[in-house]
């Protein structure tokens, strides 16, 4: 009986192997193929190879896989980019989820198109989703994959450019783009951080 009490009143503890996998974006037909979905289209693809569908839920889209021992919650916020914050830390906290074991996809105008950058925590660049997650988490000490999206714009054009669909030229590489973002994910939860960083970031 006292077994059964302190069970039922047990604080249940996150799991270590459970990942929440965060593309940024922003839904509606409108924002659909744009350079500020980028984060949409590599949670797409990681949802399309293991076969899982996303489903409309608080705050967002989810989709749920395994992989290697290890659950990936893909996440595709409904909030719009400024509002990411909030779908992130209800989905931490719904899913007990440690912070460590997020990580959050996003456009970067700061680096060339197609290459990309991961890091441990760091600065929001400017960019309104991070800067919005920082806000509602109480720090930026979580993992962040950033897309370069280059900066090809004129003086004054930036937020055309960004919410731009991608060029026939860029159409043509995103493919490869997307998957290699999509490894760096699934070698994030597989070997960690800091291996990942090592062998994608010098890729």
């Amino acid at each position: 009986m006292v077994d059964w009490f302190k069970k039922l009143f047990k604080k249940e503890e996150p799991d270590p192997m459970k990942y929440l996998i965060v593309g940024l974006g922003n839904m509606g037909a409108d924002y659909d193929n744009t350079r500020h979905n980028v984060g949409f289209e590599v949670v797409d693809y990681l949802a399309k190879e293991f076969e899982v569908e996303f489903k409309n839920d608080q705050l967002g889209d989810l989709a749920e896989f395994r992989h290697k021992g290890r659950t990936f919650i893909l996440l595709k916020p409904s909030t719009y980019m400024n509002l990411s914050g909030k779908a992130v830390r209800y989905w931490l906290q719904k899913k007990k989820i440690q912070k460590q074991n997020l990580f959050v996809i996003v456009d970067d105008l700061n680096l060339p198109y197609g290459k990309q950058r991961l890091r441990a925590k760091g600065k929001d660049g400017g960019h309104n989703g991070l800067k919005s997650i920082d806000q509602m988490l109480g720090g930026n000490n979580y993992a962040r994959l950033r897309i370069g999206i280059g900066n090809e714009y004129s003086k004054g054009r930036q937020v055309d450019y960004v919410l731009g669909e991608w060029s026939t030229e860029e159409k043509e590489q995103l493919p490869e783009v997307i998957k290699f973002a999509a490894e760096t994910v699934k070698n994030f939860a597989t070997i960690g951080i800091v291996r990942t960083m090592n062998f994608f970031n010098k890729k």
